[in-house]
C-alpha cells in the first residue's frame, strides 16, 4: 500500500497504515509526505517512508525489494 500522510477526512495516512497493518499484517506499506519528516518509530513494522519530492526510481526499487521479500 502506498499512502500520503495528509488525507481528507478523519483518518490520516498513518492511521490508515496502522489499521492495514493490524488487519492484514502481510501487506507492505509505504508512507509519503511533502510536509514533514517522519520518525521510524511512527511507522508500522517494516513500513517505509519517503519525503516529497521523492526519487521515483528509489520508490520503485523499494517496492520491488518489499515484494521480493514477501
Amino acid at each position: 500500500m502506498f499512502t500520503d500522510i495528509d488525507m481528507p477526512g478523519s483518518m490520516d495516512g498513518l492511521k490508515l497504515a496502522a489499521a492495514v497493518r493490524d488487519r492484514w499484517p502481510p501487506v507492505k506499506i509505504i508512507v509519503a509526505s511533502g510536509h514533514r519528516q517522519l520518525s521510524d518509530r511512527l511507522l508500522p513494522v517494516e513500513g517505509k517512508f519517503f519525503s516529497k519530492p521523492y526519487d521515483h526510481g528509489r520508490v520503485i526499487a523499494t517496492m520491488r525489494e518489499m515484494l521480493a521479500a514477501a
